[in-house]
């Protein structure tokens, strides 16, 4: 059961890197006009979060589907790097910086993505290798 797990969180966390990193490269260096539908407004340092972000997630894949006790501290970096762009977005904002509204919804959604395959990671591979 828990291979059964690990396998299928690795597959979900694969389609998300690739969907992650298919947005923000596409955004990052206007690919398929990509900057045209999303406006002008959209914040180059957090697609640049979120590129890191997506390189992350493949590692982190191939970590789960390994069973590799790295990947807990992989994710977590993860986790930071959101978090840390999440508290600079929020200082851009107040600052005046021009948006897109649903950043703030779409960093929550990502870090609270990232938590839960870090606490996946943590419970079938960090913790139960420690232990034996």
């Amino acid at each position: 059961m828990k291979k059964i797990i690990l396998i299928v969180s690795a597959l979900v966390l694969l389609a998300f890197a690739s969907l992650t990193f298919y947005l923000s490269s596409s955004l990052i260096f206007d690919l398929f006009g990509m900057r045209a539908k999303q406006g002008e407004n959209f914040v180059e340092f957090v697609a640049w979060a979120n590129l890191v972000s997506s390189l992350l997630y493949f590692v982190s894949a191939y970590g789960l589907a390994t069973q590799k006790r790295i990947t807990t501290l992989i994710l977590s970096t993860a986790l930071v790097v959101l978090a840390i762009t999440f508290v600079s977005f929020n200082f851009y904002v107040n600052s005046g910086g021009v948006h897109l509204e649903k950043t703030f919804g779409a960093l929550i959604f990502r870090m609270g993505v990232t938590l839960l395959f870090i606490a996946i990671s943590y419970a079938f591979i960090y913790r139960k290798k420690a232990v034996t």
